[in-house]
């Protein structure tokens, strides 16, 4: 595994592009509604992107080995979807609750975050699903800093997930992020305090537990890229890329509309 230490120039050119990701999300926000496609959204999205803020949208075209190109320039997991929702026709509808995970691309560094929405008014499971996935990817968060192990944010987020009743998918897991779209080091959402890679001044990698309602069993579906829940129940995921500083962390994918930490954190130590 060979991770990539980021220097201040890199830092700042991912800083950089961390925020202008959280500003699409920021950007989209109110316009998630009841009778909006997941298409008309990536269009949304994908028009500032490119128009207003002059980046590349990096999953358009994606394709790491065995894959198709994703064909669209976000990612929409609409209810029992995971990950890697394409989007498409289907309109969103009241109750729904949907993640829009956004990379950009600006000056050859990627900014990578998701968020949670919903539409109307959701169940009580679905917020609760919602709040808590938000909860475990800060608690994974909370665990960066020099010296520290991959595997003690892993753990972190299982144990507050389990805890919760709720199970966490482990088909995928945060990366490395600079220059390439994934980098090592891998970021598991499950695991034991005190294993892995030690952390480093200078890395930066996603946080982005997937957090499922029932079990963590997952489902390719056709197209190659959509990842549904085995037994259809809810899923939510919340994202940030973090750099490891000198004295805990940093997240980067941070706008003016992002939500605040929870708990008392901060969005840098």
């Amino acid at each position: 595994m060979t991770v990539t230490i980021k220097n201040n120039e890199a830092i700042e050119k991912m800083r950089v592009a961390g925020r202008l990701a959280s500003q699409v999300l920021d950007f989209i926000q109110p316009k998630i509604k009841a009778g909006v496609t997941t298409e008309e959204i990536d269009k949304i999205c994908h028009d500032y992107m490119v128009n207003v803020q002059q980046t590349i949208p990096a999953p358009l075209n994606y394709a790491p080995p065995g894959h198709s190109p994703f064909p669209k320039s976000i990612c929409t997991s609409v209810n029992h979807v995971i990950c890697h929702g394409i989007p498409g026709a289907k309109k969103l509808k009241n109750g729904d609750s949907i993640n829009i995970d956004i990379t950009v691309i600006k000056d050859g560094y990627h900014g990578d975050t998701s968020r949670m929405f919903h539409v109307g008014e959701p169940s009580i499971q679905s917020r609760r699903l919602a709040s808590l996935t938000y909860e475990c990817m800060w608690a994974g968060i909370a665990q960066i800093r020099p010296g520290a192990h991959l595997g003690d944010i892993g753990s972190a987020i299982q144990k507050l997930a389990e805890s919760a009743g709720f199970s966490v998918v482990r088909e995928f897991c945060g990366h490395g992020i600079g220059t390439t779209f994934h980098e090592d080091p891998q970021v598991l959402h499950y695991g034991a305090a005190g294993t892995g890679m030690r952390l480093e001044p200078g890395m930066i990698f996603t946080v982005e537990p997937m957090i499922n309602a029932g079990k963590r069993d997952i489902r390719q579906l056709a197209d190659g890229w959509t990842i549904v829940t085995k037994d259809h129940q809810l899923s939510a995921q919340w994202e940030h890329t973090v750099l490891v500083s000198e004295t805990g962390f940093e997240v980067l994918t941070v706008s003016d509309e992002t939500p605040e930490p929870p708990n008392g954190l901060t969005f840098a130590v």
